[in-house]
């Protein structure tokens, strides 16, 4: 029997079944476990959280009882069906919000790597919060968290880049018309499709240089290993499986582990594909360091044929933008600027914050230009190598003033 009850009345033995309010406001990644520690207690009143569910078929019950009237089922955590989606807002007061998720969304994720790494099995109902706190995000202004998660280090990429793919997978689904239901659930593959990386040593998924013929073939088992983990956990839909099982496929067959092509890899794998590589290679790596997100889409491009669906390649530019936040671009006036900002009405008119004149070569006052301004008379023509020209603070540019 589920009983709603004050967080000050948690007791030692009790089966906490969910806290009230946002996942982000209490210090835990899962909420569905027997509490045993007091210590566990005291996190839970520190935080804030005022109200929790408590489960008590499973687990201590109050004392006295409350109340003889049969409890409430909990609010579902996913929005209801037809319910609308969060508000738009800017991406500067979005990057506060995304920061905060994306802290979050890292230790969780790291957490719930941990526990099948040392063989405990998966319960993907309880990441439900996480995908639900990185999807409204990304319905609020897609391109904040995704460009946030892709600012991730070298150590962090395992735990960083399966958040990203999540986001990405979300901001895709969006793009391709799925419904809610549907854009959840493939957040969640997203989330999912690499824990078969913890099958894999670190040493050899940390490793800065070259990997030997052996340990590749070591980490080109993780698509099937990451499928045998998710098999024995609870909670895992087919999406999430299918997911982690196929994403390294290409359409011209040359993937992998089953050399699937075109119409025999479903259009989640082939979503899950995309976004994968798009994360990968705009992240700093051990053994290199990642590509600007411009760049990375014109590198894309030229592989699409091979690799991608074109429908889901064409629908993921349009998802990301031509020039993602943090891209560095030229204007027709010769001044470089970072994309601050997308405007929704033209993947050619962001807002770019001006900061150097390739005329005098040197830097200048910073200028946010609205490219889809009327009358505007600056236009991009070109994207930039951030190395070639020495800018190593573009994140400060677009992070640091939200």
């Amino acid at each position: 029997m589920l009983k709603r009850i004050p967080a000050t009345e948690l007791r030692t033995g009790m089966f906490l079944h969910e806290l009230c309010g946002s996942w982000m406001d209490h210090p835990f990644w899962r909420t569905a476990f027997k509490i045993s520690d007091p210590k566990d207690i005291r996190r839970v009143v520190e935080s804030g959280v005022r109200e929790v569910w408590i489960d008590t078929s499973k687990g201590r019950d109050v004392v006295p009882p409350q109340s003889s009237a049969p409890a409430a089922p909990p609010e579902p955590l996913p929005p209801a069906a037809g319910e609308p989606p969060p508000a738009k807002t800017e991406t500067a007061a979005e990057l506060v919000r995304a920061a905060k998720i994306c802290a979050k969304s890292r230790a969780a994720v790291t957490s719930m790597f941990q526990e099948a790494r040392m063989g405990q099995a998966v319960d993907a109902e309880a990441a439900a919060p996480l995908v639900e706190e990185i999807a409204s995000s990304v319905l609020r202004n897609p391109g904040a968290l995704i460009s946030l998660a892709r600012l991730k280090t070298k150590d962090d990429y395992t735990y960083m880049h399966s958040v990203a793919v999540c986001a990405l997978m979300i901001a895709l689904g969006r793009e391709l018309g799925q419904d809610e239901a549907m854009i959840r659930e493939v957040g969640t593959a997203g989330l999912l499709h690499d824990i078969g990386k913890m099958a894999i040593p670190d040493d050899i998924l940390n490793k800065p240089g070259k990997l030997t013929d052996a340990e590749f073939g070591n980490v080109r088992r993780h698509p099937e290993e990451g499928w045998k983990m998710l098999q024995e956990s609870r909670g895992v839909s087919e999406t999430a499986l299918d997911v982690c099982l196929h994403h390294h496929e290409k359409v011209d067959g040359s993937g992998y582990p089953h050399r699937l092509a075109n119409d025999a890899i479903s259009l989640v794998a082939k979503m899950g594909a995309v976004c994968d590589v798009y994360d990968a290679i705009t992240s700093d790596r051990p053994y290199k360091a990642g590509w600007a997100p411009t760049e990375s889409l014109r590198k894309m491009t030229e592989w699409a044929n091979g690799h991608f669906d074109p429908t889901v390649f064409r629908a993921f530019v349009k998802a990301v933008g031509i020039y993602p936040l943090g891209s560095l671009v030229r204007l027709q006036s010769g001044r470089l600027g970072v994309v601050v900002a997308q405007t929704g009405k033209s993947l050619l008119t962001p807002q770019v914050k001006v900061f150097f004149s390739t005329r005098s070569n040197a830097r200048i006052k910073p200028e946010t230009v609205d490219l889809d301004r009327p009358g505007c008379p600056d236009r991009i023509v070109d994207h930039e190598d951030p190395v070639r020209w020495g800018f190593h603070d573009l994140a400060h540019m677009w992070v640091v003033p939200a």
